[in-house]
């Protein structure tokens, strides 16, 4: 049974490495991340770690702002038991240094939990994300649209039904959302379909890679050539033949 230090040191320290993270760089990785609460600008009760903080680990993007908050319990409890913390220790950063800090992850060494805040309830993650990952993922937020206004091209998916069902997918993604269905019978065009919607997705900054899964080559190439011809300036991989 490993206690808290020893889980950092052993464990949650050599999986931040193997993302790359240089955890004895300062300019990447702060541990023991000093955090000041001002106590007259919080209430008590929202705030009980009021006065001196101190996160686990900040990660810190290549402009030396932090990205992200890491919270590290020992590996004998839930990793959950650290989530409110990782949550406040955002919040007060932000407090202390201004900016937008939206990132946070809590473990226990084994179970890894990211949360996106204000966007979406936690997940569990296999590894944590590159430097650059969590940089684009910042960059992303900041600069997607709202998809309530966002027009699907109707020369893609043009019929009625197909359109209602873009636009039901776009407000449930607004929605924060993870998961949809959509049950279409043969001939209804669902290649047409999910094509528009991965281009009205792509246009206003909420989809950047789309992986589309198909049960036979046969259709993975008709796919291909269906998106080829609607998203022609758009790459796609594999290619024909490959």
């Amino acid at each position: 049974m490993k206690n808290e230090k020893l889980t950092r040191k052993e464990i949650i320290d050599n999986r931040l490495k193997q993302a790359g993270w240089n955890v004895i760089d300062r300019t990447q990785v702060v541990e023991e991340y000093n955090i000041i609460v001002d106590k007259n600008l919080v209430q008590e009760a929202a705030t009980p770690y009021a006065g001196h903080q101190y996160s686990d680990y900040v990660l810190l993007g290549k402009d030396g702002k932090p990205l992200a908050v890491v919270e590290a319990k020992k590996t004998s409890i839930d990793a959950a038991i650290g989530r409110e913390q990782a949550k406040q220790y955002c919040h007060n950063i932000q407090k202390q240094h201004g900016g937008e800090l939206s990132f946070c992850f809590y473990t226990n060494g084994h179970d890894i939990f990211f949360w996106d805040l204000d966007n979406y309830p936690p997940k569990k993650v296999y590894g944590f994300p590159t430097r650059d990952d969590l940089e684009r993922y910042a960059y992303i937020r900041k600069a997607r649209k709202p998809l309530a206004g966002e027009l699907i091209n109707t020369k893609i998916a043009g019929r009625n039904y197909q359109v209602a069902s873009i636009r039901a997918v776009m407000e449930a993604i607004e929605k924060r959302k993870r998961k949809f269905l959509l049950v279409m019978a043969t001939g209804t065009g669902k290649t047409r379909t999910c094509i528009a919607l991965v281009d009205a997705l792509m246009r206003a900054g909420w989809a950047e890679r789309v992986l589309f899964l198909v049960d036979r080559i046969a259709l993975r190439d008709q796919t291909l050539e269906a998106f080829k011809e609607h998203l022609p300036n758009e790459p796609r991989w594999p290619k024909q033949g490959e």
